[in-house]
């Protein structure tokens, strides 16, 4: 049944040859060449990672009870189906390319009531970041075992980067994050009311402070340095991948 649910879309497809084509590019031996090469794998694999992202929770719920998230289009990884298309996807996308902050995506409406427990629930939160994890995980493995060219290893590296960090951030405690929706099945009712009260400005509030206040935002660096470096990621390249990825700066 899920089998059947589960039907990429030819726009996400699209987003992976874009990828593919930027990929390949990255190793031409020139370096307008290989910098566009790099500004298509990176922006190009950021984008499939959001639609993998919200995937994730869309294919746990599934599992968990709620099939309307099949008649929405969630499992088909189209990434319009994920809100709206500006504030999900071209916003993220904005932030990553002006800050190299990786700001949650794109969202799924799930149907808590369908869903089987609290277990469910909690995974259904966490499905998103750990989509991310696992992508980091890859890419940095790939980098790491298959040597690929100079070019390539940077913008994989970097792309790898971006997703240990959106895992570190996604999986923060604050409502309107993931993590904050793995715990609050546990919560008492009135923290989930607060909660609920906090959701649509709190994550605002949090990159405010991670871009306004240096000594957090170089702790969130470091925490997620650090996890880069766990999973097999290679520093030093990836700060050459977003160096040549912001090559206006």
């Amino acid at each position: 049944m899920i089998r059947q649910a589960v039907r990429p879309s030819p726009l996400f497809l699209l987003i992976l040859a874009i990828t593919a084509v930027g990929c390949f590019l990255s190793t031409v031996d020139s370096e307008v060449v290989m910098t566009i090469g790099i500004v298509l794998t990176v922006l190009g694999g950021w984008t499939a990672s959001l639609c993998l992202h919200e995937f994730g929770h869309a294919l746990f719920a599934y599992r968990g009870g709620d099939h309307s998230v099949a008649l929405k289009g969630y499992l088909t990884l189209d990434p319009r189906r994920y809100t709206d298309p500006v504030l999900s996807l071209l916003l993220p996308l904005l932030f990553l390319a002006i800050g190299g902050i990786p700001l949650p995506g794109g969202a799924v409406w799930i149907n808590r009531h369908a869903l089987r427990g609290k277990r469910a629930e909690s995974a259904v939160s966490l499905a998103g970041p750990l989509a991310n994890l696992a992508i980091g995980i890859v890419l940095a493995g790939v980098v790491a075992l298959t040597d690929p060219a100079p070019g390539l290893a940077a913008a994989l590296s970097y792309l790898a980067l971006l997703q240990v960090m959106a895992f570190v951030l996604n999986i923060l405690p604050i409502p309107g994050l993931d993590g904050y929706g793995a715990i609050e099945p546990y919560l008492p009712y009135q923290w989930q009311e607060m909660g609920a009260k906090a959701r649509p400005w709190a994550p605002l509030v949090l990159f405010a402070v991670l871009i306004g206040i240096p000594a957090v935002g170089s702790v969130f660096h470091s925490v997620s340095e650090a996890l880069f470096g766990l999973v097999g990621g290679d520093w030093y390249t990836a700060v050459l991948g977003q160096y040549m990825f912001m090559f206006w700066r």
